[in-house]
This record gives C-alpha cells, sequence and structure tokens, in this order.
C-alpha cells in the first residue's frame, strides 16, 4: 500500500486526482497540506490582514477536502513532506514550484507525482531525475492523455494503412483567456503557453515521432498585456522525415485536435488531449469517396496515470523508463525555447 498525500488543495486534485484515486486500491489518501505564511509568501509578505485572508481561504479548501474524502489537513507542505505516514507525494502547485517542492520531497524519500510540466527548465529536471535515481524513488509528470486507449487506436489506424502513408501530423490545442490573476499568465510562476498547453503538444509529436523526433522551426507569440508567451507553433522532424506541425495557446477558440494527412486518406478528431473519463471520442476520415464517422473508446486518463506511477513505485525497470520519458519532454522543451524566434517581445 503506498501512502499518500496533497501538496495544496487544488482544484485538480478535487475535481481529478481524488476520484481517480479511489479507483486504485493500492493508494492510501493520507491528507493534504496548506501553506503556512513563510512557504506561501515567502520574504514577500503583504500586510497581516491580507497574508490571513488568503491562508484562511486556502483552509477552507483543505477542509472541503477532509469533508468529501477523508485525510488529515497538514499545516505545512513541510509537515506533511517529512511526515513518516507518508510514502508519496502528489504536487499540483504552479509550475515554478514544482522543482523546489519535489526536491524537498525527494530529499525526505518520497515518491514524487508531479503534474506538468515537471520543472520548468532541463537543468532542474536533470536534477530531479539524478536525486530519484540515487534513492530509488519514482518520478513521474503526469501527463495523462498519453495513457487514453485513443492513441492506440489512432497509431493501429496509421499502421493498418488506413489513410495510406501518412503525409503530415498536425496537433493544435488552445484555449480563451482566463482570469488575468490565473498563474498561466504569471512570470514568476511559471506561466507560459509553452509550458502549459504547448507541451502537450510537443509531447504526443514526440510520442507519434519516436527518440529522434527534432525542433525543425519555433516560433513564440508575445502581447504588450502579459510578459509571458500567449501562443506559439513549431514543425518536429525525425530521422524518417515524418513531419508534425504543432500550435498551441491560452488566448484562442479552443481547439484540441489532430489531423492525420495521408496519401488516401485524412483523419480529424477532437479532444485527443483532454478527454474526460468516460467521454468518448469521435472522428471522421475523409477521403474521394466521402466522410466515414466513427468513434473510439473510452478511457480513464488519470486512474492510467495513476497507475503508471504506482509501477514506477513498485518496478525499477518501468522507473529508469519513466525517468528516459521525463527526460526526453524537458529536452524537447528546451530545444524549442533554443530555436524560437519570439514575435511582439
Amino acid at each position: 500500500m503506498v501512502r499518500i498525500g496533497i501538496l495544496c488543495p487544488s482544484e485538480i486534485a478535487f475535481r481529478r486526482f481524488l476520484p481517480a484515486l479511489g479507483n486504485c486500491r493500492e493508494f492510501s489518501y493520507v491528507g493534504v497540506a496548506v501553506a503556512n505564511s513563510d512557504e506561501w509568501f515567502g520574504d514577500a509578505k503583504p500586510e497581516e490582514a491580507v497574508c490571513k485572508a488568503v491562508l484562511e481561504k486556502e483552509l477552507e479548501k483543505a477542509k472541503s477536502f477532509q469533508e468529501s474524502y477523508g485525510g488529515k489537513v497538514f499545516s505545512s507542505y513541510a509537515e506533511l513532506i517529512e511526515n513518516d505516514e507518508i510514502d508519496a507525494v502528489y504536487i499540483p502547485l504552479p509550475p515554478a514550484l514544482h522543482y523546489k517542492w519535489a526536491k524537498k520531497a525527494l530529499l525526505s524519500g518520497k515518491h514524487v507525482m508531479v503534474e506538468k510540466p515537471a520543472t520548468t527548465e532541463n537543468e532542474k529536471t536533470e536534477e530531479l531525475i539524478e536525486l530519484a535515481a540515487e534513492r530509488g524513488l519514482a518520478l513521474h509528470e503526469n501527463y495523462m492523455f498519453a495513457f487514453h486507449k485513443q492513441l492506440e487506436e489512432i497509431n493501429d489506424m496509421v499502421a493498418n494503412k488506413t489513410l495510406g502513408d501518412v503525409r503530415l501530423y498536425r496537433i493544435n490545442f488552445g484555449f480563451p483567456r482566463r482570469a488575468k490573476n490565473d498563474f498561466r499568465y504569471v512570470k514568476k510562476l511559471g506561466g507560459g503557453a509553452l509550458l502549459d498547453c504547448g507541451g502537450y503538444t510537443l509531447k504526443y509529436a514526440s510520442m507519434l515521432l519516436g527518440e529522434t523526433a527534432k525542433v525543425a522551426y519555433a516560433c513564440l507569440n508575445y502581447t504588450d498585456e502579459f510578459d509571458v508567451d500567449l501562443y506559439g507553433s513549431a514543425a518536429l522532424v525525425n530521422d524518417a522525415g515524418q513531419t508534425v506541425q504543432v500550435s498551441f495557446g491560452m488566448d484562442n477558440s479552443y481547439k484540441c485536435e489532430l489531423e492525420v494527412w495521408g496519401s488516401t486518406a485524412t483523419l480529424h478528431t477532437g479532444r485527443v488531449l483532454t478527454a474526460p473519463a468516460g467521454f468518448v471520442p469521435s472522428y471522421t476520415i475523409t477521403n474521394n469517396q466521402g466522410t466515414q464517422n466513427g468513434t473510439f473508446s473510452a478511457d480513464d486518463t488519470f486512474s492510467k496515470s495513476l497507475e503508471r506511477f504506482l509501477n514506477c513505485v513498485n518496478d525499477e525497470t518501468v522507473r529508469k523508463d519513466n525517468y528516459e520519458v521525463l527526460h526526453r519532454q524537458a529536452l524537447l522543451v528546451d530545444e524549442f525555447l533554443k530555436k524560437a524566434v519570439s514575435y511582439g517581445k
């Protein structure tokens, strides 16, 4: 039994993580931690009334976790990490905080499941991987979509020549602008479209192209309103000459789609990166004879991501393979940043 705790009462932890955890009997939920004033504000503490209001709001959210799912409420992140009743930590904090708290958890002998991106820099990801490997600990980045059965079914279509020979893949993922104070639009919290929705597109492109995937060109686009990238695009190519074009943004009309353009037909499908549990993805295949509609299998990606994490905890071979998966993603994002041409900055 793996005893797990949550570092902060976030929405995704309440809405997705804990329901999925209930489907995995090998995990035991221990509790959720709220930050103390030093952990939340650091040296930039506001006036006492503001500080108190923020921390009380976090505590209210944590108590709703306790009311719905049981478990303890820890009064600081450090208290949870250092607790002997905890074997593993789930970290759904803003991206810029992942490295700090994942490192502390690993140094305390805890397995770590962290929301994407694992860190905001390749060097920091490499350091976490090294720490985890030295201590025989699992380190898992929660890109849930990668475990959806529809991806296998798409691969089967390609392998079976349903579309003929693939000429091009296109992956588009973007959503309308959220609240201005959302961490995605705040640089010091690890914001930016590349690290958020862009990471999904690069991850899937890498899965389609394999280990020789390289960034051929990349663009990042800015506006005067924010100091982070709001949208971007790129092309990735492998040694066989296969190409994936990606586009992403967080000030866009909603898109979450894959197009596979073949020599005899074209596949279009939506929700390829965000299908919730039980959702049945649909697709169309078009050719000179017309259009064929169909559906892919429903799945529960969060539960399957948790199963992968569990396998990393229990199996050294799986654990080492997961390090490589994590490292490959970090390197690809790093390569994108090095090749990106910025506009509007």
